[in-house]
């Protein structure tokens, strides 16, 4: 097993840091345009983290690590960003990001936790039985799949405008 919590924590603290790195001050066009139908802008994927904050990744630790019988999630709307954000400057999400980040790493610092923890389990709706380290895992990887997202979605904006370069640009063929 590879998880160690501070480990995890190196990259979900950063997480917000690099995206406003990224993002901050830049065009519309780089931040509203999707790879097609029904996919995501990076706006609609900021606001997706932003969900997942509130109502994701720490609510479902607490619920693991309560004393209630039934360790049951609540499930999680993929898609509940594109009403909760509706209308909000990007930088806006980006700084709402970055504070709701920084509750949450505090909070998970806070808790202490040694393997006995990391061991208990909750019942995801559709997984069944998963453990808390499996949930702050998957936390860590959901982070770094939408910054590979994030810079698909505004890499291939120059897909036609790239040449014959393409053929060493992976980002641009899938």
């Amino acid at each position: 097993m590879n998880f160690s919590l501070e480990k995890s924590i190196e990259i979900l603290e950063r997480t917000p840091l690099v995206l406003q790195t990224m993002l901050q001050n830049i065009s519309d066009d780089w931040t509203s345009n999707t790879e097609g139908e029904e996919t995501w802008s990076v706006y609609d994927v900021i606001g997706h983290l932003i969900y997942g904050e509130k109502t994701d990744w720490m609510p479902r630790a607490e619920i693991i690590l309560s004393d209630k019988p039934d360790k049951t999630f609540e499930s999680f709307d993929r898609f509940a960003q594109f009403e909760e954000n509706k209308g909000k400057p990007l930088q806006e999400l980006l700084n709402e990001f970055i504070l709701l980040r920084q509750k949450n790493i505090e909070l998970l610092r806070s808790k202490k936790l040694t393997n006995k923890y990391l061991e208990q389990k909750g019942i995801h709706p559709a997984f069944g039985e998963v453990t808390l380290a499996q949930l702050i895992s998957t936390w860590v990887v959901h982070d770094l799949n939408h910054i590979a997202q994030i810079s698909r979605v505004m890499a291939k904006q120059y897909k036609q405008d790239v040449g014959p370069w393409i053929a060493y640009l992976k980002i641009l063929q899938s």
